[in-house]
């Protein structure tokens, strides 16, 4: 049986085939003016950094200008929503990613877009690792120590997050489940915010995205315990995954992709995808990619329809988990 997703894809399939003047004409004529990159996330945070690389990389290859528009609010949803509602005509995209595709419209109560049939997947982007960081003067060395002090101390260490229903704070509830520890959260406004706290002692832990949590490490203002995906991350391969920390069946990694409102020709979506391809091949977008931890994964709508329907059962998951009540 089809995913909604996919369902909704192959429906999409079948505007080209009613209506082929038109369709050929917005194959052979896109882009014709600047394309909109909505994001529901504020400057300079990961999903920012994230879209703004992905526009400088398809701009030149598109020929016409890709540019970002910032839309924070509602764990995304804002910018979702917008995306949603906007015209399938290839010039206003979203960027996706597990906050607005997955995590928030199981959050909230009112969400006016359902994200597997508002829209069509272009292509993934990447996948990014979380880090468990601790305070340095924490005396906090490994993932064990944290359990053992929690175990002795319930009530006494501090978590990070930035915010209430973001993924940091699924991550740090998933932890406290598997071992039922009693760790307070503490919720920031950005994740930029909540890897500060750990760094100036206000909160002993965090499990802080990899745009920020290595910068941290690397520069020594805080101590990495542990990568949340089940993988290492090229930057630090010494440092061990959750599961090899004693963690069984932990990874919580983030994803990053591209959609547009659904209904898009199937054609302006090919045309996205080819250029998202080129972009991600590139030495420049690779190297910085890495920097931050991202593991590519280009490949086609399909295959990143199928991605996100098995990443939104994970999560689904995890949000029950976690006690996490809609609001």
């Amino acid at each position: 049986m089809l995913s909604r997703r996919l369902a909704a894809m192959a429906a999409a399939l079948i505007l080209p085939a009613l209506f082929p003047m038109v369709a050929g004409a917005t194959a052979e004529t896109y882009p014709a003016k600047s394309i909109k990159l909505v994001v529901g996330f504020g400057p300079g945070g990961p999903a920012d950094v994230m879209a703004r690389l992905v526009a400088a990389g398809i701009s030149p290859i598109l020929g016409q200008t890709v540019f970002v528009d910032n839309r924070p609010g509602a764990g995304g949803m804002l910018a979702a929503e917008a995306v949603a509602e906007a015209e399938p005509d290839g010039y206003t995209l979203l960027l996706g990613n597990t906050a607005n595709l997955i995590i928030s419209p199981l959050l909230y109560k009112e969400v006016h877009y359902d994200p597997a049939k508002a829209f069509a997947p272009v292509a993934n982007l990447g996948i990014t690792p979380n880090i468990l960081i601790v305070n340095k003067p924490s005396g906090l060395k490994s993932v064990q120590d944290i359990i053992d002090f929690a175990r002795k101390n319930p009530g006494k260490l501090n978590y990070a997050s930035a915010g209430i229903g973001t993924p940091l704070h699924l991550i740090g509830e998933m932890f406290k489940q598997r071992f039922g520890l009693d760790i307070v959260h503490v919720p920031y406004k950005s994740g930029g915010q909540a890897t500060q706290a750990v760094m100036t002692g206000e909160t002993q832990l965090c499990f802080g995205s990899a745009e920020t949590a290595l910068p941290a490490v690397e520069n020594g203002g805080v101590l990495g315990l542990a990568v949340t995906s089940d993988k290492h991350i090229p930057q630090m391969a010494d440092l061990p995954t959750m599961i090899e920390a004693g963690v069984p069946d932990f990874d919580a990694s983030l994803c990053y992709g591209l959609v547009a409102p659904v209904g898009t020709p199937r054609p302006v979506i090919d045309r996205l995808n080819k250029a998202l391809q080129s972009a991600l091949a590139s030495d420049e977008v690779k190297k910085q990619l890495e920097l931050d931890g991202t593991e590519i994964t280009p490949g086609t709508p399909e295959q990143y329809a199928d991605f996100i329907d098995k990443d939104e059962k994970k999560w689904s998951e995890l949000v029950k988990a976690s006690g996490v009540e809609p609001e």
